[in-house]
């Protein structure tokens, strides 16, 4: 009894103490995520524009943004769309420069690093302006077209231009997603590109064979965490185009901010982003369910 009595004790000091080494990380969580998170759906049932007191209206919001807002399913079409065209255009360049720095090259750590620099810096607003100087009418990008013969286009003043141009900003910052796919490359026995080679298969079929069928784990996780970020974005629509020419790029997260911050009404903003963060874990469920047709674990992933 006396010993069990030490050990429960034992136990308890070591659960303090554990709980004593995480709580840095629970007081940033539960002040910093969980409250906000909670603050806003409330807020979301509310009428508050920080200069007056919140007044509960119940679902008024939400019906105001699906019925009354001129913006909101333009904004959230050309949200989808710059989803559709930058995350899998990252995806596919990432890929291609993983398998490039998967070959065994002089000074290829170095490349490494050159090629992961610019998802470091790709997010910056810095960036974002260089970007908007190179696809300005007289910028770089139109100056190098009309070497060669091809007129200027104007890839920020043109509607049908512009959400293409933002979406190659993201597409340029690979790094992350690229860093995933070299580590993936890696772990992928010779012995099976070695039996495929002997059964007579090119280097297209082994890679449509092997190599893409063991990303696919990589490729999911990538897919999920690029589309949210894709479907949060901000910085590009914001510095380079302020969500114009005509509406073109106004993107979801620059809507809440101009309801939340230009116009004060946070309410208003806090239920447009739970109608966005409702559409990712729709998003995120959908491609969960989905992973079992597609994704190939070598331990049979939950199967087993």
């Amino acid at each position: 009894m006396h010993t069990a009595r030490g050990v429960s004790k034992k136990q308890f000091n070591r659960s303090l103490w554990g709980l004593l080494f995480i709580s840095p990380w629970l007081i940033g969580f539960l002040v910093f995520q969980l409250y906000p998170l909670l603050a806003s759906l409330v807020y979301s049932f509310t009428d508050f524009s920080i200069l007056k007191k919140p007044v509960f209206i119940g679902f008024d919001n939400y019906i105001r943004m699906f019925t009354q807002d001129a913006h909101f399913w333009g904004s959230l079409k050309a949200t989808l769309i710059y989803a559709l065209i930058s995350v899998p255009s990252k995806l596919i360049f990432a890929l291609l420069i993983a398998m490039i720095l998967n070959l065994k090259l002089k000074l290829i750590n170095f490349f490494r690093t050159a090629y992961y620099l610019p998802s470091i810096m790709g997010g910056s607003v810095a960036i974002a302006i260089l970007w908007r100087f190179l696809f300005m009418k007289s910028g770089i990008i139109n100056r190098m077209l009309a070497i060669v013969g091809i007129p200027a286009i104007d890839w920020l003043g043109s509607p049908n231009v512009a959400l293409i141009t933002i979406s190659l900003l993201v597409v340029w910052q690979f790094g992350s997603s690229m860093v995933l796919f070299l580590a993936g490359l890696k772990q992928i026995p010779e012995d099976l590109y070695e039996a495929g080679r002997i059964d007579g298969a090119g280097r297209i079929r082994l890679f449509f064979n092997i190599t893409l069928p063991m990303l696919t784990p990589i490729i999911f996780f990538n897919l999920i965490m690029q589309s949210i970020n894709a479907l949060q974005e901000f910085t590009g629509a914001f510095v380079i185009t302020n969500g114009g020419p005509m509406y073109a790029t106004y993107l979801f997260g620059l809507k809440i901010y101009d309801d939340g911050f230009q116009f004060l009404k946070m309410g208003y903003a806090s239920a447009l982003s739970w109608v966005l963060f409702a559409i990712m874990m729709i998003f995120t469920a959908l491609l969960f369910k989905s992973s079992n047709a597609w994704v190939h674990y070598e331990d049979g992933g939950d199967q087993q």
